[in-house]
Parts: structure tokens; C-alpha cells; sequence
């Protein structure tokens, strides 16, 4: 199978993100903007479509895509750097489940599969699989070849109530988001398939871990 074209896509994402990270100012981005929604963005959009059919496919579950906007939300951040330097895509299902995720850094991508953080609710019902399932999916992570982000909100100092201090999944049990993933595999470049088939790989060995987290929806 031939390259898909989207190689260069990331390639170009992460070489304008390094310099957005440099240069992150309306300044230097607009005089940039036309060429970044051509390259970057467009693309993004499409690659965004492909993967949420191969999606479907995988989960026998519709995903709806999204690739980020660009601009911050600066309104109550310190930060006030203008732009994001990185491309961010997520594939929310329409039925409930994890969402999957697919992030572009300037020296790194990130694969992964869960929630950024959980409403109340959501955080009842993911504590009480933890729960109940908690054998099986550590043993799903471990299988995925995946590892826990720190994206989202800090976890507990202790475990919540009314579980037991000493619960053998108090890690998860503290945690206020679930985010599980890693880079594209080494050498997925080598094997000519092209971007859509790497992710589409990675996301295929995550579905042991959705498995067990849509088990009790």
C-alpha cells in the first residue's frame, strides 16, 4: 500500500508548530494563517473523516470528528499566548464511550484513547467500574502497550469514599480524568501504509481497554 499523503501533513504541522511555539503572536501567525488553513487545517479535516470510518468500523459505533481550533481560550488563563502549538483531533462516539484522541507536537504525537475529565455523574459511574472491573481493565492497559496522560484535572491525594483506603485500584479510583495512550509506533513510517493505517493501528490496540469501560453503559 502506498503512503496515504498525510506523512506530509504531520510533517508540516510539526515543523509550523515548533515555530508558532517560538513566535506565538497574531503577528507572525496571520501573515501565516492562509497557508496554515491550507496545509495544516484542511487536511487535518479530512485525515479527521477517514479515521472516524475506520472508527465505525473497529467499534461498530458512529464517532463524531473534531480537529481543534487553533486560538486559546485566554479569557481566564495567565497564559495569554494567543495560539495552541500543537494540532489536537478527537473522535467522540455517539453512543457513550471514551472518546479517542490524536495530538501532533512539535517533537512528539500522542495516541490515546478516554476522558479529559469527568462531570459528577461521570465520575460515579467511572469509579464504580474501577470498581467492579478494575482486574480487567489494568490488565487491558497493560495488553494496549498504552500508559496513563496527565491531562485533565490532578488526581486525589487519597481515595474517595466509600471505597477503602488500601482498594487495590486506588490509583485509578484518585484519578479525576482517564487518558490512555502513547506516540505512533517506531517505524510506522517504514511500512509505506501512510498516517491513516498507523492510527488506525494504534487505536485497534486500545479497544480491549474501550471494551472494559463501556462494559456497564
Amino acid at each position: 500500500m502506498s503512503d496515504d499523503g498525510f506523512t506530509k501533513m504531520l510533517d508540516r504541522a510539526q515543523r509550523f508548530y515548533a515555530a508558532l511555539a517560538q513566535n506565538n503572536s497574531r503577528d507572525w501567525f496571520e501573515p501565516r494563517k492562509a497557508a496554515w488553513k491550507r496545509d495544516i487545517e484542511a487536511p487535518a479535516k479530512l485525515f479527521a473523516d477517514l479515521v472516524a470510518e475506520d472508527l465505525a468500523r473497529l467499534t461498530r459505533t458512529p464517532h463524531r470528528p473534531k480537529v481543534f481550533r487553533i486560538n486559546r481560550d485566554i479569557r481566564f488563563s495567565k497564559d495569554k499566548s494567543p495560539y495552541k502549538t500543537m494540532l489536537a483531533m478527537l473522535w467522540a462516539p455517539v453512543d457513550p464511550g471514551p472518546s479517542f484522541y490524536f495530538g501532533i507536537e512539535p517533537a512528539a504525537t500522542f495516541a490515546g484513547l478516554g476522558w479529559p475529565g469527568f462531570d459528577k455523574d461521570g465520575l460515579a459511574r467511572f469509579r464504580a467500574l474501577i470498581d467492579r472491573h478494575g482486574d480487567d481493565l489494568t490488565e487491558a492497559m497493560g495488553a494496549s502497550g498504552g500508559s496513563l496522560s496527565e491531562i485533565g484535572p490532578d488526581p486525589l491525594k487519597r481515595v474517595p469514599k466509600p471505597y477503602a483506603p488500601e482498594h487495590p485500584h486506588g490509583d485509578l479510583l484518585r484519578r479525576k480524568s482517564f487518558a490512555l495512550g502513547g506516540p505512533l509506533p517506531e517505524g510506522w513510517r517504514e511500512t509505506g501504509d501512510g498516517l491513516v493505517a498507523a492510527l488506525t493501528d494504534r487505536f485497534e490496540a486500545l479497544l480491549p481497554v474501550r471494551e472494559v469501560l463501556i462494559r456497564d453503559s
